[in-house]
């Protein structure tokens, strides 16, 4: 596994990878803290190409404030020691002034999708992630770069920004993974108190409680309250964020649950803010 920190070092040892007859780059950007949901889209682009390349870089731009940039966690060894045990080819760990150097002045803004949930709730997050994004598609040029459902609108934007600008990239969506209790993968985790993550499996919970309400048929108001209600008493010291319900492709609220209905949730917790989703089908879905 080759470790690298430059861009020209990226570019050449793809190019290298591909005059030597590697069939399919596949990418994984992270933000490192690696855990068993980053190490799943490392294993789906190994299984789907002959050259797999992994991002370690902690974005600034995409965070909301100094103290949160600094506090999120940073393992570079033991992540390292986990790609190259998943054979990894490629990793790049560039520094803030490879990604941003003197001068730069572009941002990449999606319209529309960026402008809910986490987008209301984070201005200027997701233009930050897809600046960032598309500099390391522009830097990798990989087939297929891959992605989290748990991200579920962070996946959004990037598809909508990767076909607007007519990348040639397929973006690949893999399932959230989730730790026994059910609370979705996250690096953020590590920074909760140990009460805290106790609370954080009210999340799974209400979002388990809200998809069986859909499956009964009731309204979207209805399930948002009863959601509300049990992060409450589930998880008090978590501040709800929002609790929605969406349409899967537009991301627009529903009032009428039509074929599918994506249910999402941000909680703020004094140590880190979680987010989760799911995806609610509903087999005979009618008037």
């Amino acid at each position: 596994m080759k470790v690298v920190e430059g861009i020209g070092e990226v570019r050449a040892a793809v190019a290298a990878a591909r005059a030597a007859g590697a069939g399919e780059v596949g990418f994984v950007p992270t933000m490192g803290a690696l855990h068993a949901g980053h190490y799943s889209l490392i294993d789906a682009a190994g299984a789907g190409g002959d050259f797999v390349v992994v991002s370690i870089f902690v974005n600034p731009t995409q965070f909301d404030s100094g103290e949160d940039l600094d506090r999120y966690p940073r393992t570079l060894a033991a992540d390292l020691a986990g790609c190259a045990a998943r054979g990894v080819d490629l990793v790049f760990t560039p520094g803030a002034e490879e990604m941003y150097p003197s001068g730069a002045a572009t941002t990449v803004h999606v319209a529309g999708l960026t402008d809910r949930l986490c987008g209301a709730s984070r201005p200027g997050h997701f233009d930050g992630v897809c600046t960032v994004v598309s500099k390391l598609l522009n830097i990798v040029r990989p087939d297929a770069a891959y992605f989290g459902e748990k991200d579920y609108q962070q996946a959004a934007v990037v598809r909508q920004m990767a076909a607007d600008l007519n990348m040639p990239v397929r973006i690949v969506v893999g399932p959230t993974v989730r730790e026994p209790d059910g609370l979705a993968m996250s690096s953020r985790n590590a920074r909760l108190s140990p009460s805290e993550r106790a609370q954080a499996a009210a999340l799974y919970e209400a979002l388990q409680m809200g998809a069986e309400m859909v499956l009964d048929g009731r309204g979207p108001g209805e399930v948002r309250g009863a959601m509300r209600r049990r992060l409450a008493e589930r998880a008090p010291s978590g501040e709800v964020d929002y609790v929605e319900m969406i349409d899967p492709e537009g991301l627009e609220r529903v009032e009428e649950i039509g074929d599918s209905v994506l249910i999402a949730l941000a909680v703020r917790f004094p140590s880190a803010r979680l987010i989760d989703n799911i995806r609610v089908d509903l087999p005979d879905a009618g008037p």
